[in-house]
């Protein structure tokens, strides 16, 4: 219920919470759930999984739902760690263990089939992370003012290097990926390009983030396979 977990044997060493940005795929949900349950229980971790959505036609703004799902999730459990999950992404390898780096954020999708298992530039943060709570208030969260898509991802490389920390990432052969149904058209040949960045990063990444994130909790409401938090 609710999307919770704890391995009923033994006591977990690690408690994850899996963020998903969510806002009608249903098709690409339900396949996420079916896939990343087992696969998490496999891993013996106490988990939730919280979909946020959003409310309304607007464009979608993927990295202020993931701050306010850090928000919400941070009020039910002391999380060793937050999982930030594209829902269209399905994990390959039981290997690839959802659970944080001790010291620095971690990139979990290093090795998608979308790019032909390679990342498609060197500083790509997108797709599945890994941050501790404490990661993520250090960096001040992701910015809250990135609408429609592209280009929050590069943001947040950025802030985390500006916050002191660097990007660890899991090993090709772990971090393997499928991404799931993408039309056969949008899968371009020529090298993928990393969406032109319209922030100052550098100047604005101190007051745009979990220090000024604004939001209007519509629900919180329980599911048989996750918990929904619904925002405008």
């Amino acid at each position: 219920p609710g999307g919770h977990y704890r391995p009923p044997h033994c006591f977990a060493r690690y408690k994850s919470a899996i963020l998903v940005a969510y806002r009608n795929q249903e098709k690409y949900l339900r396949h996420l759930l079916y896939y990343i349950h087992p696969f998490l229980q496999r891993q013996q971790l106490t988990y939730t999984i919280y979909l946020i959505q959003q409310v309304g036609s607007g464009s979608f703004n993927r990295a202020k739902l993931l701050n306010v799902g850090v928000r919400e999730a941070m009020k039910d459990e002391e999380w060793d760690c937050l999982v930030l999950h594209d829902v269209d992404l399905v994990p390959e390898n039981d290997y690839n263990l959802y659970i944080c780096d001790e010291y620095y954020p971690k990139h979990m999708a290093s090795a998608m089939d979308k790019f032909q298992y390679t990342l498609p530039y060197k500083s790509f943060f997108g797709g599945v992370s890994a941050l501790t709570p404490e990661h993520y208030m250090k960096m001040n969260g992701f910015p809250n003012t990135y609408w429609g898509d592209g280009g929050e991802n590069d943001d947040i490389a950025t802030r985390i290097h500006l916050a002191g920390m660097k990007i660890v990432r899991t090993s090709p052969q772990l971090g393997r990926y499928r991404v799931m149904d993408y039309s056969e058209e949008t899968e371009i040949q020529e090298p993928w390009r990393r969406p032109p960045s319209r922030h100052n990063t550098r100047k604005t990444w101190k007051a745009d983030g979990m220090n000024t994130l604004q939001f209007k909790l519509l629900s919180r409401t329980k599911h048989p396979l996750y918990t929904k938090i619904t925002v405008d």
